[in-house]
């Protein structure tokens, strides 16, 4: 693989690289668009040499196709003009001296016949190079575009960033104050307090309890010094 060709097929992929997408995966935004910038900004710079070697090469070949064809146009004047003198002489009766020019005229047109072979040859693979000073080309456009796009979009998505992590980071705190709430503290404080309010509401009812017990025995010591009043006073009337 050439390092033109390893040049375009980087131009290629970066020129397609969905940089909202890796901006989700990176788990530093910021730091991942300062690579982006830097990876671009290199890339084009060893782009903008691998196109300038492919144009030169190109209009290089362009030039060498030009002389081939020129060649080959001049062998083709070279070998008629080889041939009218041979006609002439062969008219005038010189053989030999025709015989000479026809085969000047041989040796013009297998030249020509070799010129016209190199531009046959050439003018594809000169076609294939321009194709790649297009493709290079283009894909350098679109690595400067989205170059300028990620520097101007640089401040708003660092920006996006970290107000993404700061809400990450409210998010963490919400969550850890969820786990051991301040609110949940007070209220089994509550709860305590509750319980022992309770549990002296429970032991001044024990107590009146007890009083009121007491107070019932009396009063049942009072109903039996009545029903012995009352016996003796029957016993006194029946008597």
């Amino acid at each position: 693989m050439t390092q033109k060709t390893t040049i375009l097929g980087r131009i290629s992929q970066l020129a397609k690289a969905n940089i909202n997408a890796m901006l989700d995966r990176a788990e530093d935004p910021e730091k991942m668009i300062n690579q982006l910038v830097a990876d671009f900004t290199n890339s084009i710079a060893e782009a903008e040499e691998a196109v300038a070697q492919t144009i030169a090469n190109t209009r290089m070949a362009e030039q060498d196709l030009k002389i081939d064809q020129d060649a080959a146009q001049e062998w083709g004047g070279k070998a008629a003009a080889a041939s009218r003198k041979a006609d002439e002489l062969r008219t005038a009766g010189d053989t030999a001296g025709a015989d000479k020019f026809d085969n000047l005229a041989k040796v013009a047109l297998s030249r020509q016949i070799g010129f016209e072979r190199e531009v046959k040859e050439a003018e594809p693979r000169i076609a294939q190079m321009n194709a790649t000073v297009d493709q290079l080309k283009a894909g350098l456009t679109m690595m400067r575009t989205k170059l300028e796009d990620l520097q101007n979009r640089r401040s708003q998505l660092v920006a996006r960033a970290r107000a993404a992590e700061a809400q990450a980071q409210v998010q963490e705190s919400m969550a850890s104050i969820d786990v051991m709430d301040p609110t949940s503290e007070l209220s089994r404080f509550e709860d305590k307090i509750r319980t022992q309010e309770a549990m002296v509401q429970g032991r001044e009812e024990a107590r009146a309890t007890t009083l009121e017990d007491q107070f019932a025995e009396l009063e049942d010591h009072e109903d039996d010094a009545e029903v012995e009043a009352r016996l003796a006073a029957l016993k006194g009337g029946g008597a």
